[in-house]
């Protein structure tokens, strides 16, 4: 399914502060992270199928190896010629294709938690060590096995995944996205007597004497 195209995301905007929402999402976007071992036909085709999507769809190759970026770039200038949604894929790819040279795995790691993409996919010698200092991505896909196909169709995970940086604040779409959760507190004697510095420093210092005396109140049944 997914979170829809442009047309739902405006529709959810109009409509949000009425009713709750998801987040916006769109358009869809990869981003690629490869080392010298990658399997480039694999990162040209995952590229040219996250580019059919949308023209504005964006597709970005983070790599450290500029053999691998050499080698993905000539793959998909020959593949696209055959690709059915060659037009989308070329305009896609015009204004929003990226093959971006990394002087280290640190730096294109530093470059992925700042770009936040939507679908993240790792292929290096061990994706689970590059895991580790991965920040912000909306879902993530370890290895050359793992397309992002996969989880569009296959996998299990959700597919309503946050964009346009926003995997910084949000992760993909949940029950949890749609429960409240109200907090609850009930403090003992000791509870009030160890706050009232804190409480009433800070209260008075607002300038707000009534809800100080609220707590003080309390402190006179010792």
């Amino acid at each position: 399914m997914g979170p829809g195209n442009i047309f739902v995301t405006t529709a959810k905007k109009l409509v949000y502060g009425d009713v709750d929402i998801d987040f916006p999402a769109g358009p869809s976007e990869v981003l690629i992270i490869a080392d010298k071992t990658a399997n480039a036909e694999f990162i040209a085709y995952d590229m040219l199928a996250q580019a059919e999507h949308d023209p504005n769809a964006a597709c970005a190759l983070v790599t450290t190896s500029g053999d691998i970026a050499g080698k993905v770039n000539d793959n998909i200038l020959e593949k696209i010629k055959y690709m059915q949604r060659s037009k989308i894929i070329e305009e896609s790819l015009e204004k929003y294709g990226k093959i971006i040279i990394a002087d280290s795995l640190s730096e294109a790691v530093e470059f992925t938690n700042s770009y936040a993409p939507e679908h993240l996919i790792i292929m290096t010698e061990d994706p689970e060590d590059v895991l580790k200092d991965i920040k912000n991505a909306g879902s993530i896909f370890l290895g050359e096995l793992t397309p992002v196909a996969a989880g569009d169709y296959g996998s299990g995970t959700n597919h309503v995944l946050p964009t346009s940086k926003c995997a910084r604040m949000y992760s993909g779409l949940s029950v949890d996205s749609f429960i409240k959760k109200p907090t609850v507190q009930r403090l003992s004697k000791e509870g009030v007597r160890n706050l009232k510095d804190v409480v009433i420093t800070l209260a008075e210092h607002e300038g707000l004497f009534a809800h100080a005396e609220s707590f003080k109140k309390r402190l006179n049944d010792d």
